[in-house]
């Protein structure tokens, strides 16, 4: 791994040479083409977060190595979203006001990341159910639709998901 200093490499042959021996080196490029933009991000997803206002194909190129750097992302687009969640559903955690489709496609992803997810709809729960009925726990208010998904496929948890609800009220009398 090269460190670069500073505007060293002034050429796209250097600054393109610089990124593949390292992304990060891309913060020592002043104004860096689109190229070199994506050449970093290719080489290393976390380089994002030293570009200033990267194109939606930069963010693309990022997030699919690493869904978590959506953080780096001043609004990203549904399909950047997307994208994130599809290849790290925990990427939903830096997503403000995800879509029902990108919430979908994290817990799709991962059935465990409903419990980042605020007032979930019932397709959601049902889908994070379907991949782990244990997943029923990190959900507030379940449908009856999940609740019946559950009764007819995961009849134990079922059972303790009620057994644990009594046993909550019976601690608050």
């Amino acid at each position: 791994m090269k460190y670069v200093k500073k505007d060293k490499y002034k050429s796209l042959a250097e600054q393109l040479e610089a990124v593949s021996d390292w992304g990060a080196n891309i913060r020592h490029i002043h104004n860096p083409s689109e190229a070199v933009q994506l050449q970093a991000v290719s080489e290393w997803g976390w380089a994002i977060q030293f570009i200033n206002n990267p194109s939606e194909e930069v963010q693309l190129h990022a997030v699919s190595k690493s869904g978590q750097v959506i953080k780096y992302i001043s609004s990203p687009s549904e399909a950047v979203q997307l994208q994130a969640v599809a290849q790290c559903g925990y990427s939903i955690t830096h997503i403000d006001n995800p879509s029902e489709e990108v919430q979908l496609h994290a817990v799709s992803k991962s059935g465990q990341v409903i419990k980042y997810i605020s007032s979930p709809s019932e397709a959601v729960q049902l889908k994070s159910v379907e991949k782990c009925g244990d997943f029923i726990q990190y959900i507030q208010n379940p449908s009856e639709k999940v609740l019946d998904f559950l009764y007819r496929n995961h009849r134990g948890i079922f059972n303790a998901y009620f057994q644990e609800i009594e046993k909550s009220k019976k601690e608050v009398i």
